[in-house]
C-alpha cells in the first residue's frame, strides 16, 4: 500500500496545497479530504492518479480547507456519469454533519441534471463514532476525535500483521483516541509549526499541536512512523530539516514531513 500526500498544509497556505492525502493498494484508491478547491483535480492529475478511479473518499469535517475539494470531485463525478464517461459507483463517507452539508451544497451548487446521480451511483454514506466499514479490503474504523470546533472524525485502518495506521485529523490529540493510536504503525498527526516559532504562528489559539506536541505525544503512544501535516508554509523550503530537527528531540521513531505529492510505501 502506498500513501501519496496530495496536500500538507493549513487553511491559510498559499505556496503549497490543503492537508488531503490518498491510499492506493491494487489499483484501488481511498482519498482522504479534498483540500480547499479544484486543486484537488491537479494534485491527483500530478500523482499520477485519474481521478475517475478514486471511488472511495472519507471526509473529516465541514472546514473549507477540507470540504471544498469534495465538492468539485462531486460535480466531476456526476458530470461524467451523466455523459456515460464514469464506470461504476463511488462512495463518500463522513459524520452526519458533514453528508448533510454536501447534500445542501450540491441541491444549491449543482446542476439538477448532475444531483440526480447522487444516491443512486454517488453514495453519500453517513458513519457513527466507532463504526467499521471495509474500505480497500481493509477494515477502517471512524472515530471522532472530540473537537472542540466542528465536528471532526478520524479513522484506523487495520494493516497485514498486526500493523495499524491512525489519522487523528487536524486538531489536537485527546485521549478519547488512545485505543486507535496507541501502537500505531503509522501516525498521522497535524503540526501546525514548530514549538520554537509558536510565538510568531499561536497554534494554540488555533486549537493546534506544535512539531514538539506531536512527537511527544508519538512516544508516548509508541508510534512507530509519525507523519506531521497541516502546517505552515513559511518555512517550506526549510520545513523537513527544522521539522526534523525539533521533533527528534522527542520522538525515537521515525518522523516524515512530507512535501505535496511526496509518497510512502506502508
Amino acid at each position: 500500500m502506498n500513501l501519496t500526500m496530495l496536500g500538507t498544509g493549513n487553511a491559510l497556505v498559499t505556496e503549497c496545497y490543503n492537508t488531503c492525502f490518498i491510499l492506493q493498494e491494487n489499483n484501488q484508491y481511498f482519498m482522504v479530504d479534498g483540500g480547499g478547491g479544484n486543486t484537488i483535480l491537479h494534485q491527483l492529475k500530478h500523482a499520477g492518479i485519474d481521478w475517475k478511479n478514486v471511488k472511495t473518499i472519507f471526509v473529516t469535517h465541514k472546514h473549507i480547507d477540507h470540504i471544498t475539494g469534495i465538492l468539485w470531485m462531486m460535480r466531476m463525478i456526476c458530470q461524467y456519469m451523466r455523459q456515460g464517461e464514469y464506470e461504476g459507483e463511488a462512495t463518500i463517507y463522513a459524520h452526519d454533519e458533514v453528508i448533510d452539508l454536501l447534500k445542501d451544497l450540491a441541491e444549491k451548487l449543482l446542476q439538477k441534471k448532475e444531483i440526480g446521480f447522487i444516491g443512486k451511483r454517488l453514495h453519500l454514506i453517513a458513519v457513527k463514532d466507532g463504526e467499521a466499514v471495509n474500505i480497500l479490503n481493509k477494515k477502517v474504523t471512524f472515530f471522532d476525535i472530540q473537537s472542540t470546533k466542528a465536528k471532526q472524525f478520524g479513522f484506523c485502518m487495520e494493516l497485514e500483521k498486526g500493523k495499524k495506521l491512525t489519522c487523528c485529523g487536524d486538531e489536537p490529540y485527546n485521549d478519547y483516541e488512545k485505543k486507535y493510536a496507541e501502537n500505531s504503525t503509522w501516525l498521522l498527526h497535524e503540526a501546525f509549526c514548530l514549538d520554537g516559532q509558536a510565538d510568531i504562528f499561536h497554534p494554540y489559539e488555533k486549537h493546534h499541536s506544535t512539531v514538539k506536541d506531536a512527537c511527544q505525544l508519538a512516544e508516548e503512544l509508541k508510534v512507530e512512523n509519525l507523519l506531521l501535516y497541516h502546517t505552515e508554509d513559511k518555512n517550506i523550503a526549510q520545513r523537513k530539516e527544522l521539522y526534523h530537527n525539533e521533533g527528534k528531540k522527542y520522538f525515537n521513531g521515525k518522523i516524515l514531513i512530507p512535501d505535496d505529492l511526496e509518497s510512502f510505501e506502508l
